[in-house]
């Protein structure tokens, strides 16, 4: 049972490969992609695995374990009956980078993404701070436009036509002050001005099409050469990509008080109409969120550098901002 729920976003900083397998088309190892939409997104389950390593890593030593782990993640002996105090959503993809003619690029969304995003904003309590944008629509100080007497933006070979609008202005100026709030502010201002909403079509067809795709080889070590059919093709979500996942806390697993450890609440910390399981909740995820890295390795391709992402927690809760 959870009774906490935070936002998590990820900001990609070098280009990210979640597989889904092998597959007979040109790509050879696509990305995750949801079966109804074909919009990238990251399972849960890769999100979670990734998490709990970064927290090995920093947290147990050469001699000891963090027991604040097995209770949050889940133990990893099998044997041990009790499930993990944490849970993770799909990382969901919510701005997706494409190449601009000026801008250099620009983050391309659209209604059905936003829709979302605020339908979890929501289960986060966090209502009613932007309202859902339109199609073909820029924040008022939109850098995209080629010509700005009839609203163009060119989009790698696509021409588009928006026009300014205080409800993407909105949405803007909230997401850029909270996903790039710990960055230089280049990085809050192009969240603020170039943003492109596009159709929900639009939309799915540059998430399926403007992937990175790259060709990887195998290298014979007796003749320098590549292998004889050593050759695949690799799908990625490109650098720049901002998706984000819910993270949700519940109380431990534990029949007994003394197994819980530091998330174990005493009776003097319960005040009048506090429940002892919310509290217990609310540590696990001050524990979450106290100790989470700044950056996070997920997917593939680690020894090359791929998959690194910025974590930005939201911590705020607040109804009617």
């Amino acid at each position: 049972m959870f009774l906490k729920q935070k936002l998590l976003f990820f900001w990609v900083e070098t280009p990210l490969h979640a597989g889904s397998g092998t597959d007979l088309g040109i790509v050879d190892l696509p990305i995750q992609r949801e079966k109804h939409t074909s919009f990238p997104k990251v399972e849960a389950s890769a999100i979670k695995g990734c998490l709990r390593e970064s927290f090995e890593s920093r947290l147990n030593t050469n001699n000891q374990k963090d027991d604040r782990i097995a209770l949050a993640f889940g133990p990893e002996n099998t044997e041990v009956a009790h499930a993990g105090a944490l849970g993770f959503s799909d990382a969901r993809l919510l701005l997706f980078p494409v190449k601009s003619v000026k801008g250099v690029f620009a983050w391309i969304t659209c209604p059905q993404v936003i829709i979302r995003f605020k339908r979890d904003l929501e289960l986060c309590g966090i209502a009613n701070v932007f309202d859902t944008p339109q199609k073909n629509t820029v924040p008022g100080s939109c850098n995209l436009f080629v010509k700005t007497k009839d609203n163009r933006i060119v989009l790698e070979e696509y021409t588009f036509t928006a026009n300014p609008d205080d409800a993407t202005t909105k949405f803007t100026q909230w997401l850029g002050q909270r996903v790039a709030k710990n960055m230089e502010d280049f990085w809050k201002n192009k969240i603020e001005k170039d943003v492109l909403v596009l159709s929900d079509e639009d939309f799915r067809n540059f998430v399926t099409m403007s992937t990175e795709v790259i060709a990887r080889t195998k290298i014979d070590d007796h003749s320098g050469t590549v292998e004889k059919g050593a050759l695949w093709y690799e799908e990625y979500l490109p650098t720049d990509s901002i998706l984000y996942s819910v993270v949700f806390a519940g109380p431990i697993f534990k029949e007994k008080e003394n197994e819980k450890g530091d998330f174990k609440v005493k009776d003097e910390e319960i005040k009048t109409g506090e429940l002892r399981t919310e509290l217990e909740a609310q540590k696990v995820m001050n524990f979450f969120q106290e100790n989470l890295a700044p950056l996070l390795q997920i997917g593939g391709n680690a020894g090359i550098g791929k998959g690194f992402v910025r974590t930005v927690f939201l911590s705020e809760k607040k109804q009617g901002e």
